[in-house]
């Protein structure tokens, strides 16, 4: 008879031991180990010895020089955002993850892939572990898809699910949520560390080998990172991440992780009655509502991966009621606006310690690139003087602790990006002049020292 036994898992780091400890040992985390059931079948063991003999297909180690190079093979959507987060497109027996707030738009997007490439004659199946089919249909209906080759089953069980696959022999496969779906020889609750690991590890095998791509949805945690074992995201191939404020159209879709492109790249995407649209130029949509004249503004070019995006910086200061003032940031790192507020105040001559000050990257974005620091402090200087910089004028560099503009890498791009939406100027470190040839449509002004910056930018 099989004997229970119950065991401690990390949710973080996936550790197991026998007893609760209130701090993991593996990952130091607090108050991780979750308690879970397993049945263990008998007590044999299976021996390992380094004297044992290798039976069946042996496979030998070979030169990595002798290994044929071969470009993997994708499948393109009709998503020009979707196949440059992917790096390209779908990687064939590739296993994907993505996650995002609830209702933020991971299963119509998923949805609507699989409608583009059912339509282009591909078998597409979408498994849904948290709708019924009617449900499933229903939302079809709301976004217009109706394709012939697009199967839904609703199903939590991973031996139908896997049955269905084999059956069907589907090109693509979508399972809408990983946290739903149950491995029936595990005896713990369906979302516990085990079945997931458990059950990303059958799908991984599924995909591999039947060389099929499968999409998984990730629930979050309230902190934003993907529920489960930390495990979970190194198994897969890719890991996307869904973000954007839900009260707000516009949709980020940013890969932390890609085995088969590059990582950091990003897709935007507008959420529209018909479903998610891709904005092709970006950086005119986190334009489009910028004040003329107004202070504490300015415009950064940012790279987010391979593309350059211009955002609005904004900044207000105000004098502060307390004895210690507030720093707040949106989009931005806080810890960053504290260090070039201190810049400021030694190197350019700001009074900032009596000043509460708060900033925004407009349109929800996210910047987190060093390449901002100069448009930040320019914001922060124009809001502190009252005086408003420029429509057509962008700020580029990073900025060090002795005051200085340092250089940026990828320079050229983000001009011509600036120069491409009507900009005038556009304000660079000096060490950056010489790596590109200049244009003739904008004035390119370099600056050595944030005071010079401030100078430049908003008495010129």
């Amino acid at each position: 008879m099989a004997k229970i036994k119950t065991k401690f898992v990390c949710s973080e780091c996936g550790y197991e031991t026998a007893k609760w400890m209130g701090r993991c040992p593996s990952c130091s985390k607090w108050n991780t180990l979750v308690e879970e059931i397993q049945e263990v079948k008998g007590n044999r063991r299976a021996v390992f010895s380094h004297s044992a003999k290798v039976t069946g297909s042996e496979i030998k180690a070979v030169s990595l020089k002798n290994v044929e190079s071969q470009e993997a093979p994708r499948t393109f959507t009709k998503s020009k955002e979707l196949n440059r987060v992917l790096g390209g497109g779908i990687v064939n027996g590739s296993l994907v993850l993505i996650g995002g707030d609830p209702g933020i738009g991971k299963s119509t997007l998923l949805l609507q892939v699989s409608n583009q490439l059912a339509s282009s004659g591909l078998k597409v199946i979408y498994i849904s572990g948290e709708e019924s089919v009617k449900q499933t249909k229903l939302r079809a209906e709301r976004l217009g898809i109706n394709s012939e080759n697009l199967y839904v089953y609703a199903e939590t069980n991973l031996h139908y699910i896997e049955h269905t696959i084999n059956e069907l022999q589907p090109d693509f496969a979508v399972i809408d949520s990983i946290q739903t779906i149950f491995h029936p020889d595990i005896t713990s609750a369906p979302g516990s560390v085990s079945q997931v690991r458990e059950t990303t590890s059958e799908l991984m095998r599924i995909a591999k080998t039947m060389n099929i791509p499968i999409f998984i949805v990730g629930h979050v945690t309230k902190e934003g990172a993907i529920a489960g074992p930390r495990l979970l995201e190194h198994m897969v191939d890719t890991v996307l991440y869904f973000e954007g404020e839900r009260h707000h159209t516009f949709r980020i879709l940013r890969a932390v992780k890609n085995r088969f492109g590059s990582t950091n790249e990003i897709g935007i995407f507008e959420m529209k009655e018909e479903g998610l649209i891709d904005v092709a130029n970006p950086s005119d949509v986190f334009l489009e509502e910028r004040l003329q004249g107004a202070s504490g503004s300015s415009v950064v070019a940012s790279m987010e991966g391979t593309r350059p995006i211009l955002v609005e910086i904004q900044a207000l200061l105000t004098p502060t009621s307390f004895g210690n003032p507030r720093r707040m940031a949106t989009g931005i790192d806080h810890s960053r606006v504290t260090l070039l507020m201190a810049v400021l105040e030694k190197r350019a001559g700001l009074l900032l310690q009596n000043q509460d000050a708060y900033l925004k990257a407009a349109g929800g974005v996210k910047l987190d690139e060093p390449a901002i620091d100069l448009a930040v402090a320019i914001s922060l200087a124009s809001s502190f003087y009252d005086k408003p910089t420029r429509a057509t004028d962008c700020f580029i560099g990073e900025v060090g602790l002795m005051g200085e503009v340092r250089r940026v890498s990828r320079i050229d791009q983000r001009v011509k990006e600036v120069e491409k939406l009507g900009f005038k100027r556009v304000f660079v470190p000096k060490n950056n002049i010489g790596n590109w040839v200049n244009s003739r449509n904008i004035e390119v002004i370099g600056v050595s020292m944030i005071k010079e910056a401030i100078q430049k930018a908003l008495n010129d």
